[in-house]
């Protein structure tokens, strides 16, 4: 009499396929609870650059909202930030402005990011070309 044990087996590929479902549904659902820049624009005005973006953002309430968002140049430095100071959850997605952004000479376009006050930056970014002076 021979008793067989009979487990459940995957091989190698139906692993990798497995783990890079999990990643994706993960990222996915990540991607949905940050706050992301749909649109911005840069104009020139009396006190530097006004900067306008539009955020879509996952808020629900104070739990989780987009509390910021920030201007960078190409190397990532920081060159502004509008920090938000509350939810927008039925106002989705909103338009807010900084004024007084200054954009170095030479910084031909700058990134718009926005922060989640649970996630930090992980959304969608937009980048916008610097007017002429």
């Amino acid at each position: 009499l021979v008793a067989m044990t009979l487990g459940a087996c995957t091989s190698a590929a139906e692993e990798t396929s497995t783990t890079a479902l999990a990643e994706e549904t993960s990222t996915t659902a990540l991607a949905e609870e940050c706050a992301h820049v749909i649109d911005a624009t840069v104009e020139l005005s009396a006190s530097g650059f006004r900067v306008t973006a539009t955020v879509r953002s996952g808020d629900t309430g104070w739990d989780r909202y987009a509390d910021a968002w920030e201007v960078r140049d190409a190397n990532g430095a920081v060159l502004g930030t509008r920090v938000l100071a509350h939810p927008h959850v039925d106002e989705q997605p909103f338009t807010r402005s900084l004024d007084g952004v200054a954009i170095p000479q030479g910084v031909a376009v700058v990134e718009v990011a926005a922060r989640d006050s649970v996630h930090g930056f992980c959304g969608d970014t937009v980048h916008v070309e610097v007017p002429e002076r």
